[in-house]
């Protein structure tokens, strides 16, 4: 794989508005940094409501062409992008790497699942196929179809700087919108490449356009009148401010919140299994991600030989930085972020949680600068403690002990957060138990991170989603489009009019 490049010359990244790299009229910048070295690398700027403006009218300029093009066109570009990002993988990971941390590995696998949102959405002429019933009445006939419904935009998280625009931007545009993409300001250059890459597809000017920027550029894209619906993928605070502020001006949202993701480990699991899952599920990515998993919840006896379990292979984890030979986990994204990580290990101990190991002093060498914190594991951790209720969202494992599946089902059905759980056991008749009386919107029997494959949705419940559709899957479908139904009656040119009475169709 490639390994990523810092910039011998700073420079300021541009946006791309019609099909090109147009340099923002803000003043208004910031740094982007390698994660393991603590070097900049490059600037971003900070859009304000004149380039969202730009980028927005780009969009609409674009619109009734890409609109009017036939499913089939619009699908044979995504056909075309869909090999760019194939054969260009290596130097995305390698982009995601250098502005994330995350290993090249874990980078790689994160655009492979992106690519697959892709080749769903490549099968729109099928997807967005109305409905029609002939003489629903007296020469009547009704048909139902589903239509786009114009400007869309994106707003995406550091963690995953490819999938998670393409668990939207795909799907937009397959079904005729055209789209504003802003990245995270951490993490924009993968975003820009991809632009590239859908211009190299056959995408018209215009249809897809990345903005970078802070809260200015999300507050002109959620006020824009131009913009018909908002993706968003992030914290629940801002989900939530999120889905208000431009549900208020009539707008589509759907706006993924933060987790607190739980597995339950049975007595009758097989506990190796079990904690090689948990390995990566709460540790890569160094628990960046919304889908880790943060608490386990042991129950019964599961409990002291899988604490030792989890205990012996957490301290085995090679971290660096992420383009290093065989590492599990690199950097966290900024050095206050791993600071404030730090400071729950911190809180942990102070609240009575028992910590089993302490990533805390962990030196990488020749990355003295690095955002590095080594896999920490507590025990005994209770659900009024901090590091229980808090989105840690770093390398902290918690373990939770009850007597029973239900003392567990229902503790995770008390927790604010529903975006993910997990279950590990033998047992059909536990597994049935759990996926159907558990209250969250992704679950995993013996899966650690329930991803759902493309063609199916991914979304949580409660505090962890904003709004009535997921995304991606047919959902997706269904949230960038809209619904007509039409009733249609091709009378002799002799009938008599039907009159001011409510029609029926008998």
């Amino acid at each position: 794989m490639n390994k990523p490049v810092e910039m011998q010359n700073v420079q300021t990244m541009p946006l791309w508005i019609g099909g090109k790299h147009k340099q923002a009229t803000s003043t208004r910048a910031g740094e982007i940094i390698n994660p393991a070295t603590g070097r900049v690398i490059g600037r971003v700027p900070f859009c304000n409501a004149a380039d969202i403006d730009a980028a927005v009218q780009s969009a609409q300029r674009a619109f009734p062409a890409w609109r009017d093009s036939p499913p089939l066109r619009r699908a044979r570009v995504l056909m075309r992008f869909r090999e760019l990002l194939d054969q260009n993988k290596d130097q995305l990971a390698a982009l995601i790497t250098a502005e994330h941390g995350k290993t090249l590995a874990d980078a790689g696998g994160s655009v492979q699942r992106g690519i697959e949102v892709v080749e769903f959405a490549m099968g729109i002429p099928h997807l967005v196929k109305g409905e029609h019933s002939e003489e629903v009445g007296t020469g009547v006939d009704t048909h139902s179809l589903r239509q786009p419904l114009g400007v869309c935009a994106g707003i995406t998280p550091f963690n995953f700087p490819i999938m998670v625009p393409l668990w939207m931007f795909p799907v937009a545009l397959a079904c005729g919108n055209t789209f504003v993409l802003k990245p995270s300001e951490k993490v924009p250059s993968a975003s820009m490449r991809m632009a590239e890459l859908l211009k190299q597809a056959g995408l018209p000017d215009g249809v897809f356009n990345v903005v970078h920027g802070d809260k200015e550029a999300v507050d002109a894209l959620l006020n824009h009148p131009g913009v018909k619906a908002i993706s968003f993928v992030g914290s629940t605070p801002i989900a939530k401010y999120i889905y208000e502020t431009a549900s208020k001006s009539g707008k589509r949202v759907q706006a993924l919140g933060g987790a607190k993701n739980h597995a339950v480990v049975l007595p009758d699991a097989d506990t190796e299994f079990a904690a090689d899952a948990l390995m990566g599920a709460a540790y890569g990515s160094a628990g960046e991600r919304c889908m880790s998993i943060s608490a386990v919840v042991a129950v019964g006896s599961s409990a002291d030989p899988l604490v030792a379990k989890l205990k012996e292979k957490a301290s085995k984890l090679k971290i660096g930085p992420g383009d290093g030979k065989d590492m599990d986990m690199g950097p966290l994204i900024t050095r206050a972020h791993r600071d404030k990580v730090a400071g729950y290990v911190d809180k942990g101990v102070a609240e009575g949680a028992k910590l089993v190991l302490d990533g805390r002093g962990l030196k990488v060498t020749e990355y003295q600068d690095g955002n590095f914190l080594g896999a920490s594991l507590f025990d005994h951790v209770k659900t009024d403690m901090t590091i229980y209720k808090d989105e840690i969202f770093g390398p902290v494992l918690c373990v939770l002990r009850v007597d029973t599946l239900d003392d567990a089902i229902r503790m995770i059905n008390a927790n604010p957060y529903a975006n993910g759980t997990a279950v590990f056991t033998r047992s059909g008749g536990a597994a049935r138990k759990f996926e159907r009386e558990i209250e969250v919107g992704m679950v995993g029997i013996n899966v650690p991170i329930p991803v759902p494959i493309a063609f199916f949705s991914f979304g949580g419940w409660r505090n962890s989603l904003f709004g009535d559709q997921h995304v991606h899957g047919m959902e997706g479908v269904r949230f960038y489009t809209r619904g007509k139904v039409v009733t249609s009656r091709w009378p002799d040119a002799n009938a008599l009019p039907t009159g001011l009475n409510m029609p029926t169709l008998g």
